[in-house]
């Protein structure tokens, strides 16, 4: 009786090295991001071989698991929609000359030594519908409530509308307040509260800096709060090392909702 006890024992001791080992495998097998709600800064994930709001950069952010991307919007001469960080298109093709200055024709014939093109928005709003949710950088200056129209039924026709954030501008925070949920510091959060007609929903708190106070009061407020992790706010020294104390902080603040440079993404596994 007693060795048959002791297999058994021995037995269900096993039984559970195994199972810890089978969990723990299953874990670092994991989405390292799984925890998170990342946005991909500039288009995606960018590195050697994918340039910022390229297709490349979006399969990978598709992959990777991000919960959107964020990509920057322009406007050409002849009035198209197009995705580019830089006013001009001299840093990534050499290319001197505004992006408000040429027409699609000419931006379309574009590539740099690795093939990389310009993108229309609407081909990223395509290949963003039903895998990725977008943030919309307005670079486009102005009020044109008519391109403002055009944009908000390529956000529907995809079916990215309802999910859409937005960093504004200035000129058109009177048009998209109340359509597309637009990015605010706590102090313009504040100000807005006090006008007719405010809606939580209408706004998102959007800072690198993101404390365990602020991030309490907008939950309370019913206010989604994103944490910002780019490599350009890093000028000097040990930039991974920046980034992931700002990451420590940030998460220790109680903030899941990221945007970042994909470089940074190794920093947001658990």
């Amino acid at each position: 009786m007693y060795l048959l006890m002791k297999s058994y024992s021995t037995f269900i001791l096993a039984a559970c090295v195994l199972l810890l080992h089978a969990q723990l495998s299953s874990a670092q097998q994991s989405d390292p991001i799984k925890d998170f709600r990342l946005i991909a800064h500039r288009g995606g994930v960018v590195d050697s071989t994918a340039e910022e709001n390229s297709m490349q950069a979006l399969e990978k952010a598709a992959a990777h698991g991000y919960w959107m991307v964020e990509i920057d919007v322009r406007l050409t001469k002849d009035g198209t929609l197009i995705t580019h960080h830089d006013n001009t298109f001299k840093r990534s093709f050499g290319v001197d000359s505004s992006v408000s200055s040429m027409n699609w024709s000419g931006i379309s014939k574009l590539r740099n030594a690795k093939g990389y093109r310009v993108l229309l928005l609407e081909e990223v709003l395509k290949f963003c519908k039903g895998k990725l949710g977008v943030m919309i950088d307005n670079k486009i200056r102005g009020n044109d409530t008519a391109i403002w129209a055009r944009l908000i039924t390529l956000l529907k026709k995809y079916e990215l509308y309802d999910s859409a954030l937005m960093i504004g501008t200035d000129e058109s925070t009177g048009y998209f307040t109340g359509k597309i949920r637009l990015s605010c510091t706590r102090q313009q959060l504040e100000d807005n509260m006090r006008k007719p007609g405010y809606k939580p929903a209408n706004y998102y708190l959007f800072s690198g800096n993101i404390t365990k106070d602020e991030s309490i009061w907008a939950r309370g407020h019913g206010i989604l709060a994103i944490g910002v992790v780019n490599a350009w706010s890093f000028r000097d020294g040990d930039v991974m090392a920046k980034a992931r104390a700002q990451v420590e902080s940030l998460i220790a603040a109680g903030v899941d909702c990221f945007q970042v440079d994909s470089v940074f993404e190794p920093l947001f596994t658990r």
